[in-house]
């Protein structure tokens, strides 16, 4: 064998050594922004990478240019450590990108997501057909392998264009072209053990990175760990938070009404295609997301900040509520789309592009504060299933310790007797329940304020202390699209 392709083990990506910002996963949403977009699609020489359309394509088939983009979307996150919704935002933008039909682009994320929801799974399962190791100098064909596995294991899709679209992709890469052969023969063993291979797979062991697995283990025991686990293997759901008449948009959009007062819905049809959408009748919220600003419990006329707001949804509870809302972000960009959702709703909040650490309580003081705080996503791994591979212990703890000092100054912004909520969307226990007892131990002129079960609509969601805490096993259904909550941890706090 040429020196070149001496085969070694299937790569395993090294944590970042520091952390880079690049935005947080919110209410289901990716935080994307067109600057960072731009520049993430270009490489060192100003060329894009990854780039959609392959120049040197022998086939413009039905299914090639998706495959394409979703192998592309797998190699963004695992080696340039990209937001999966970042990378696909640049490839709407970046030079020389072809323009694809929109069910294309829909199946390379659906693709995408699958990949990644399952990747331990598919590692695995990849590593008993290459007992030599991946080769090195292949190109591009660890992401073909791992997206052709995504689909013949977990999508309906017809086993012959996983394989023969897989292959004919590694042909065109030049350093995957020799290896075509390898890739054909190892998704067809994988149509043939398909079965058994799935049966083999523990969600918590074989699909989740070691360190949250341990982490989860360790903070709920090893039954809940397992069952975090295993609903974030399945897709998430689709919650609407709607103005009024909760049941009469659950049997006019098909869905169901959550304990919670939340409307899920089984469509996946477009959601700009759903009655009340154009009318701003309703908006996209998981279930989960939707309780801080309800147990804030604004007041008409009262003053409330909404920290962190982009893109908004918190922000359009709040002034549904009837409360002077001011909505903070310090990115213009992610405030544009809050300002175009409000529009849609038909809801009015002051906005101001500003860093929190620089609002100063001269100005700026409220009755209440909503600070859904920066924090590492974990609760959202089913919905972004990239934050797992993507995340490590140490953004975790500079996570924590940036939400600390946002605590103290968002209390330093409330008027006598104010009150605070305080959220983040992560499972991990040093952004929740252990920043609230440090601060509650640092700052004795802070109490907590116990939150009901009647105010959550669901008593398994409240502990014993009287925070909320929401995870991706709640709210369990016999159907897996009408189950299970994003992952949040929410406190309530009152100037004593």
């Amino acid at each position: 064998m040429d020196a070149s392709n001496k085969p070694t083990f299937i790569k395993e990506y090294k944590p970042r050594t520091g952390l880079k910002p690049a935005g947080k996963p919110a209410n289901g949403e990716q935080a994307t922004g067109n600057s960072a977009a731009k520049s993430a699609a270009k490489g060192a020489d100003g060329k894009p990478k990854h780039a959609q359309a392959n120049p040197k394509r022998t086939s413009n088939a039905p299914g090639h240019p998706a495959r394409e983009l979703a192998a592309g979307a797998i190699a963004a996150v695992l080696e340039e450590r990209m937001l999966l919704e970042v990378w696909f935002e640049s490839q709407t933008i970046a030079p020389g990108t072809r323009p694809m039909e929109p069910r294309d682009r829909a199946l390379a994320r659906s693709i995408a997501l699958v990949s990644l929801r399952n990747l331990g799974a598919i590692r695995k399962i990849l590593a008993q057909f290459l007992v030599k190791g991946m080769p090195r100098k292949s190109g591009t064909l660890e992401y073909h392998l791992i997206t052709g596995a995504a689909q013949l294991l977990y999508m309906d899709v017809p086993d012959h264009a996983a394989v023969d679209i897989a292959v004919e992709l590694c042909r065109e890469n030049r350093n995957a072209a020799s290896f075509a052969a390898l890739a054909n023969a190892v998704l067809r063993n994988i149509i043939r053990g398909r079965d058994a291979l799935l049966a083999a797979i523990d969600p918590l062991r074989d699909n989740t990175p070691p360190w949250l697995a341990n982490s989860w283990t360790a903070a709920y025991g090893e039954t809940t760990a397992r069952a975090i686990a295993a609903a974030n293997s399945t897709e998430p759901t689709l919650d609407l938070t709607v103005k009024s008449a909760a049941a009469d948009w659950a049997q006019n959009l098909g869905g169901i009404v959550l304990p919670t007062g939340s409307v899920r819905l089984l469509t996946h049809d477009a959601i700009s295609d759903l009655a009340g959408y154009a009318d701003g009748a309703w908006w996209v919220q998981d279930s989960a997301a939707s309780l801080p600003a309800k147990v804030l419990n604004a007041q008409p006329q009262e003053t409330i900040a909404d920290l962190c707001a982009a893109p908004g949804v918190k922000t359009a509870q709040l002034a549904l509520a009837g409360a002077e809302v001011t909505a903070f972000d310090r990115s213009k960009e992610r405030l544009i789309r809050l300002h175009a959702n409000l529009a849609r709703l038909k809801l009015s909040a002051d906005i101001d592009a500003i860093d929190v650490f620089d609002l100063a309580p001269e100005t700026y003081l409220f009755d209440a504060i909503l600070l859904d705080a920066p924090c590492s996503a974990t609760g959202t791994i089913r919905r972004h299933p990239d934050v797992a591979w993507l995340k490590q212990p140490e953004d975790v703890r500079l996570l924590a310790l940036m939400q600390a000092k946002m605590l103290d100054k968002a209390l330093s912004l409330l008027k006598p007797n104010g009150r605070l909520v305080y959220c983040v969307c992560s499972l991990q226990p040093e952004e929740g329940p252990a920043q609230i007892a440090a601060l509650l131990a640092r700052n004795p002129k802070i109490r907590r304020v116990p939150i009901s079960a009647e105010e959550t609509g669901l008593a398994e969601l409240v502990t014993a202390e009287g925070d909320i805490r929401t995870l991706p096993s709640h709210l369990a259904n016999e159907n897996p699209r009408l189950s299970g909550l994003d992952g949040f941890y929410i406190a309530r706090l009152a100037v004593a």
